[in-house]
């Protein structure tokens, strides 16, 4: 089936999102790594994904780890450089593909805050047809009720959706509901599917 809507995840498939990068640098390895150990970093960012206010999970959490304080709060007040950089192949297929009158969507694991900050710094997370955004719906990604609100948003068959994501748990839920879906690891393999998938030219998918 020709698909009808293409949504993309955000993370690692339009922006990298690799915060041990960005404490890899600023604080090194060792002291990233003693920090991640100590410290379920990553379970605070999926309480922001869920909906949870941004800037007070994180304060909370610092202030649960004195020792970590400066580093955690990090997270909040150089959020912007955690997120980087953008994966600019994929923000010209993101493109291409509305140029041509294909609705393109978003399904992200995302804060309410953080999104609506990285709206103002990258113009494309403006340009999706539906936003579909965890920290407004309440439920992340893998969960099959976000997939059921995205089929109830998009109002076109599951079968009909092409959905890009870097998790394999995301793209199995996705494939379990009967979409169609594609394991990000690049934007030249996911190009290479929306040609295959007849939504572009192969000259129109180059980067």
């Amino acid at each position: 089936m020709t698909p009808e809507a293409v949504i993309f995840d955000i993370g690692n498939v339009l922006i990298e999102w690799q915060p041990e990068r960005y404490y890899d640098r600023v604080y090194g390895e060792d002291r990233r790594r003693a920090l991640f150990d100590a410290v379920d970093l990553h379970w605070m960012n999926e309480r922001v994904d869920r909906g949870e206010p941004f800037r007070e999970v994180i304060y909370e959490t610092a202030e649960a780890h004195p020792e970590w304080r400066a580093e955690i709060r990090d997270w909040h007040d150089s959020w912007i450089e955690l997120a980087t950089p953008v994966i600019d192949h994929s923000v010209t297929l993101l493109r291409r593909l509305r140029a041509k009158g294909v609705p393109v969507h978003c399904l992200t694991n995302f804060g309410v805050e953080s999104y609506a900050y990285a709206q103002t710094q990258f113009d494309f997370l403006n340009e999706f047809d539906i936003e579909f955004v965890s920290g407004r719906m309440q439920v992340t990604k893998p969960d099959p009720r976000i997939y059921e609100m995205v089929e109830a948003g998009v109002g076109v068959p599951p079968g009909a959706i092409l959905f890009a994501d870097d998790r394999d748990a995301n793209i199995a839920a996705a494939e379990a509901r009967g979409w169609q879906a594609h394991l990000f690891d690049g934007p030249e393999g996911w190009a290479a599917r929306l040609v295959a998938a007849g939504l572009l030219t192969a000259e129109e998918a180059a980067a």
